[in-house]
């Protein structure tokens, strides 16, 4: 409501500055005495020192400041750009925050169609397609993902921890004390969990799956108190709770290898289940102190430095990551759809950039089978998915957009707002030009074919467990097959790198010569 589609901030100011945007004014202010504070003490700082409750802000917290490279973007006291360290991006321009407030109306082409429509999409939010996420939300996963033996644990070498099925219930049942929304939805799906009694009674955190999950699980965890306190802290300094996650089992994994010792890791024994270690661990990274310097680094930066430091090149095999991304909770050593979307995915290690599990979890596919025509599956999912990103609308809410595929609901969205009319194909189209973009832009920085295959144990340590997954592994051929497949629906030669006819297809044209200078190289 400033009137503005996008804010670009270029160098580094002399001292720790906050952004203050008011309508048509900006200001450039000090933050010095911001500087330490957490998110949510800058947050409400901010709107007492402006005067108004209503201004929006979205800052980071010292481990942005600290430049760890897992630090997010906070706003709205629990809402996270947690990925891909853009909270250490903020710090390292000293840069604190940025506080708007937006008093202009917003005028859309044609009101009375877009009402109707908005309609629509609010019965259908309140309907089937969102009662996971108003009743026991994300955490919901816990349950049916490890029937499926779909859950990674123990840094992705394992399938279970002891009582993971029933989480979900002991969560909502014992910690989840408010169930909220973010401004204006009908879903509220904002688990807001207090541990109430214990040595971390107190302790206040929104959770979901993923960060639950690395905080748990993948640590051999089942103490959930304890995971409320790791995701409270992560809260607390600004960082990306899988990541972060992520990053203390690769430090647990090494530990119980012989690989790092109580002396590498100031005194810690980092044995998987340690949920004190755990916490210690994940204090040490937000606060860059001792080992925690290092790991501060992200998975794959860490695992490179310590195994130079220690003269070990197996630790870098148990750093899980795509294109140095931590990994999510999803094992896709049983899920081969999954395991494409990764692999190609333009920013690593997100479920968030293709949602390729879903076809396997739901059966549409044989997950345990890599076959032609998963790319299909996953640039399809992937357009649909850069789209509603595009449209800065909620992954959640993906299942209520339904006509042609959802693309003609944002037709439609499009249409009635802009008053300029395109078609379900149109949109299509926009959601592959983004994604084929995104691949020409890491081309540009040298990605290609090699960057694109999982990590190391997904392809070298089979699911150990009784169960469906059991023996599951990602095999080379299987990974050239899906890749394959994939570059051929995209258009790309069999390297990765986008042709550039695919280019002149989408209307790329002025990107040709970054992929010409590859491909001729």
């Amino acid at each position: 409501r400033a009137g503005y589609d996008a804010i670009i901030i270029e160098g580094r100011a002399e001292r720790p500055t906050y952004i203050w945007i008011d309508d048509d004014t900006v200001q450039l202010m000090n933050a010095e005495h911001l500087w330490g504070k957490t998110p949510v003490e800058t947050e409400e700082a901010i709107r007492k020192e402006l005067g108004d409750y209503y201004i929006r802000v979205a800052c980071i917290g010292p481990a942005g400041e600290k430049l760890v490279r897992v630090a997010g973007i906070m706003n709205d006291r629990s809402r996270w750009a947690g990925r891909c360290g853009l909270g250490a991006v903020m710090g390292s321009k000293n840069l604190k925050a940025i506080a708007v407030r937006g008093t202009k109306d917003i005028e859309v082409a044609h009101p009375e169609e877009l009402e109707e429509l908005v309609k629509v999409l609010k019965e259908r939010a309140m309907g089937p397609a969102s009662t996971k996420y108003r009743t026991y939300g994300t955490l919901m996963n816990f349950v049916a993902y490890t029937k499926l033996q779909t859950i990674p644990t123990h840094n992705f070498g394992r399938t279970y921890v002891e009582g993971m099925e029933k989480w979900s219930d002991y969560i909502n049942e014992r910690f989840v004390v408010r169930i909220i929304g973010c401004y204006s939805c009908p879903m509220r799906c904002h688990h807001v969990c207090v541990v109430p009694e214990g040595p971390y009674k107190g302790a206040t955190a929104r959770l979901e799956y993923e960060p639950t999950w690395a905080l748990s699980a993948n640590c051999g965890v089942n103490r959930l108190d304890a995971t409320v306190r790791a995701i409270e802290l992560c809260d607390h300094y600004g960082m990306d709770g899988i990541s972060t996650g992520v990053i203390v089992s690769f430090v647990m994994d090494c530990y119980e290898h012989g690989y790092l010792t109580k002396e590498d890791l100031d005194g810690i024994e980092a044995n998987f289940g340690n949920h004190e270690a755990m916490l210690e661990l994940v204090r040490k990274i937000g606060e860059r102190d001792g080992i925690g310097d290092i790991l501060a680094e992200g998975v794959k930066r860490a695992a490179e430095i310590l195994a130079e430091k220690k003269g070990i090149p197996e630790i870098k095999n148990l750093a899980c990551h795509f294109k140095g991304v931590e990994m999510t909770g999803y094992d896709i050593r049983s899920l081969k759809t999954a395991a494409l979307g990764y692999m190609v995915s333009f920013r690593g290690a997100c479920h968030n950039r293709h949602g390729a599990y879903g076809p396997d979890i739901a059966g549409k596919v044989d997950r345990f089978k890599a076959e032609k025509g998963r790319g299909k599956v996953v640039a399809d999912i992937e357009d649909l998915y850069t789209l509603i990103d595009s449209f800065v609308v909620c992954k959640f809410s993906r299942r209520i957009y339904v006509e042609e595929g959802g693309f003609g609901d944002f037709a439609k969205l499009y249409t009635y707002v802009t008053g300029i009319k395109v078609t379900a194909e149109d949109m299509r189209a926009t959601g592959a030009r983004i994604n084929v973009l995104a691949r020409v832009i890491n081309v540009r920085e040298g990605f290609s074919r090699k960057d694109d295959y999982p990590y190391w144990k997904a392809m070298n340590v089979p699911v150990p467990e009784d169960g469906p997954a059991k023996g599951c592994v990602l095999t080379k051929e299987e990974c050239d097959l899906l890749l394959d497949d994939y570059y051929a629906v995209r258009g790309y030669n069999k390297d990765g790198i986008p042709l550039p006819e695919t280019l002149k297809k989408l209307g790329l044209d002025e990107f040709i010569p970054i992929v010409e200078a590859r491909l001729e190289g």
